[in-house]
């Protein structure tokens, strides 16, 4: 169990820049930074920061998601950002990865995942930084995952999260899903034999124009016994949590039938905030179904990637399943950015790590 989870170092905004100095001061320090290098206008911020604190003593691995319905533009737009990464970080491999197969399963995680074990961690890394802002959940939570256990098994190496997030600019950009439903690599868990029916307990994440998207999921999920949607509250814009509600009340009172008890409110900024909350909502499940039926909480985090990166810590520490459609292409022709536009937020975790070690829970 990973007790320091629920109190887990962390920084936001302004605070991101002190750490990175002054942890990273420390010319002991190697970093290895996992990120996207897509056509999101975010992919290059972490780079940046970074490049500054370590120089030559950061390294990058970065994932070029590569999907059969994006535009010309969209690609051109991931070229620069490419090309700009390469230069922010030189000592950079890119791995460009076809998100399906031919015959249109999403295969993305798994080449992912193949990849990273194909090209190990350096021995002299002291530190692995996932930037999960511009990455899909069906790669960003594999190689999660899959670089946790590496740094937890290594027991010397820091495994950090870093989340560049900007809700209003995710409301913009649309996505065209594929028709598969399927559980993200490394996400779907045995749960073994029991003698106890299995109760399906699904938590989807709202997310402004994803509704066809969460029915289709919530369809091939089957019989379930409670939906607990998730919704961003407190959030930057104080409404986002009524407009979703609003957007998804044929849903949620038609199809889902959801109990107004049964929602769950989580913070647009904190990961922590969704990670204590599905964490407290399995073990009240766990307590209330002992000896009746086997719980099985089903997530699908979509839209914000603070609250899908807590959704994530609940999935790996307590082995819940994520069911997810892979997007088969994104449309950001419409976006505008200004400099009026609401800032970035900015979100430091530490999952991992020999600061970690001897701390007791109060």
């Amino acid at each position: 169990m990973r007790e320091h989870w629920s109190n887990c170092i962390t920084h936001f905004d302004e605070e991101v820049a002190s750490f990175i100095d002054d942890y990273f001061s420390d010319t002991a320090r190697k970093v290895l930074l996992v990120a996207a290098a897509g056509f999101d206008p975010r992919s290059q911020r972490v780079s940046r920061m970074l490049a500054e604190a370590l120089g030559d003593r950061l390294s990058a691995y970065y994932i070029r998601e590569n999907r059969r319905g994006a535009s010309d533009e969209l690609v051109k737009r991931a070229d620069a950002n490419q090309e700009a990464l390469k230069e922010i970080v030189p000592n950079s491999t890119i791995f460009a990865l076809t998100v399906f197969a031919d015959d249109g399963a999403p295969v993305g995680g798994a080449r992912l995942v193949s990849e990273l074990l194909s090209n190990p961690i350096a021995s002299d890394v002291t530190d692995v930084i996932l930037d999960l802002s511009a990455l899909s959940i069906g790669i960003g939570f594999p190689a999660a995952k899959l670089l946790l256990e590496d740094c937890e098994e290594d027991g010397n190496r820091a495994f950090h999260l870093m989340i560049v997030s900007n809700p209003e600019l995710d409301d913009q950009i649309s996505s065209v899903p594929s028709n598969r439903i399927s559980p993200v690599k490394g996400f779907a868990p045995d749960l073994g034999a029991s003698s106890l029916e299995v109760s399906q307990i699904w938590i989807p994440q709202l997310a402004l124009g994803r509704a066809s998207t969460l029915t289709k999921i919530g369809a091939s999920i089957g019989n379930w016994y409670k939906i607990c949607p998730v919704l961003p509250f407190p959030a930057r814009n104080p409404r986002r949590a009524d407009d979703l509600l609003a957007e998804y009340q044929s849903e949620l009172i038609d199809e889902w039938e959801v109990d107004p008890r049964d929602i769950v409110y989580a913070s647009e900024k904190n990961p922590l905030d969704c990670y204590r909350t599905l964490s407290t909502l399995k073990q009240r499940f766990d307590r209330t179904m002992e000896g009746t039926y086997e719980p099985r909480m089903v997530l699908s985090p979509l839209g914000s990637k603070v609250l899908a990166a807590g959704a994530m810590m609940a999935a790996i520490e307590h082995g819940m399943s994520v069911q997810y459609v892979e997007t088969e292409s994104y449309d950001f022709s419409a976006v505008e950015l200004s400099p009026n536009d609401p800032h970035d937020l900015l979100v430091h975790l530490v999952l991992s790590g020999p600061i970690y070690k001897g701390y007791t829970p109060e």
